[in-house]
């Protein structure tokens, strides 16, 4: 059978999948060039493949340009077409920005970041996924005989991540049934969350050769355990020196460091619709699912929404170089370029403001009163995506850290998506989630 190779310009959307156009490979050089046609509706598109409210309608023209560095060429030498595709940016038909182009967003943010504080922002996005489908045994939690059941997965997955400029870090079998988990080495900021999108679509794109399924979705059954994304981040210089760590700081967190953290976690009740996009995702956000149920910061503690990550301390270790923090409130249903600009425009706010470390939690805060809590400006995260939008939607402060025109697409897009799904059940809201994710 004959067969000509395609290609495609492809763009991260707010309902955490990746949308774009395919064209001859042969026509390559052009298209890299001239890029594709895009319009402004495409970015309401939800997860379940429902327009919501909308106010572009039919109206409007885009344009989607590559970005030549992010290329990602991947033969599996089995005969199949080879993944080859673009990440790109949305611009306006006359070249300038779009204000919903969401790579543009962070890549602005950290700029704004690079400027106010002379860092960049080192990240490395760890995913949690399950098996559809898969062994379903019991008593394989991080064991060999659960990395041996989809051993051939994972190393086919790290030849695919290699071989698209990817290093993976990490596969293992992890605590959920038939769930896994996957890392990557650490990036600067605007390439870690293309990673992000990479490394989810060839591990989709690894589970296809092998007549698999996988899924992100961070809760496949209502009372199951969640699949989350963590966001391990630190400070380098423009030498690359690590710039996160003092020993006298509050927690080992330097000023700058510690000042974003509190920006993070002030915020983070009112952006958490952003970084944790889906109805079933809080179900996963809740006490005693080592999730993140509250604005907290922790001292190695997996309950904490931002954890303050172990370090080597034997002697000879270099403490500075390995340390850094990780946000646990977040899942596969967002955007990885979004999650990352809301953190980073949050922490942006913390330094301006000056803000303290706040102190780091040691205890069961369910088993605090609302009273104490407040008083140590600790609250709760949404207990839904409807409670999460309002929250977003009723804070001008967070608001303003975006464009207006991408506030009002991603209200009417999530509360589309919510109207979509209402009135279904728990199990069968899991199970759309699972398929699409």
């Amino acid at each position: 059978m004959i067969r000509e190779p395609l290609t495609m310009i492809a763009c991260p959307d707010i309902a955490g999948q990746v949308r774009g156009k395919g064209f001859p490979t042969a026509e390559l050089e052009r298209r890299l060039e001239r890029g594709v046609g895009w319009v402004p509706t495409n970015m309401q598109i939800t997860a379940f493949d429902v327009i919501p409210d909308t106010p572009y309608g039919p109206r409007g023209d885009l344009l989607l340009l590559a970005d030549r560095d992010t290329e990602v060429r991947v033969d599996f030498a089995d005969g199949s077409p080879v993944e080859h595709f673009f990440l790109g940016r949305i611009r306006h038909t006359d070249g300038s920005p779009w204000a919903c182009c969401l790579r543009t967003l962070l890549d602005d943010a950290l700029g704004r970041l690079r400027a106010t504080t002379g860092f960049d922002l080192l990240v490395a996005f760890e995913h949690e996924f399950h098996m559809v489908g898969g062994d379903r045994w019991t008593g394989t939690a991080y064991s060999l005989d659960g990395f041996r059941a989809h051993q051939a997965f994972g190393e086919t997955l790290a030849a695919a991540l290699r071989a698209g400029g990817l290093a993976m870090d990490s596969f293992l079998r992890e605590f959920g049934r038939d769930q896994y988990e996957v890392t990557v080495a650490p990036r600067l900021g605007l390439r870690a969350a293309d990673d992000s999108v990479v490394l989810r679509q060839l591990t989709r794109a690894t589970a296809r050769r092998l007549a698999q399924q996988v899924s992100f979705s961070p809760m496949r059954t209502p009372d199951g355990v969640g699949n989350g994304v963590h966001l391990h981040m630190s400070f380098v210089d423009a030498e690359g020196r690590p710039r996160t760590h003092d020993p006298a700081g509050p927690g080992g967190l330097a000023p700058a460091a510690g000042a974003f953290v509190a920006g993070v976690l002030r915020h983070l009740p009112a952006y958490t619709a952003l970084t944790a996009a889906g109805i079933v995702s809080y179900a996963r956000l809740t006490p005693n699912r080592w999730s993140a149920a509250y604005n907290n910061l922790g001292l190695r503690d997996r309950e904490a929404a931002v954890r303050i990550c172990p370090v080597d301390e034997r002697p000879g270790a270099d403490p500075a170089g390995q340390f850094n923090i990780e946000f646990r409130a977040a899942d596969a249903t967002a955007s990885p370029h979004l999650q990352l600009a809301a953190i980073v425009l949050a922490g942006l706010r913390g330094i301006a403001d000056g803000l303290a470390v706040p102190t780091p939690t040691h205890e069961d805060l369910t088993a605090l009163d609302a009273a104490t809590l407040a008083l140590r400006g600790i609250r709760a995260l949404p207990g839904s995506l409807e409670a999460a939008l309002d929250a977003f939607a009723g804070d001008a402060t967070v608001r303003g850290f975006f464009p207006a025109e991408l506030v009002d697409i991603y209200l009417r897009h999530k509360r589309g998506e919510v109207a979509v799904m209402a009135g279904k059940p728990a199990d069968e809201l899991c199970r759309a989630y699972e398929r699409v994710y």
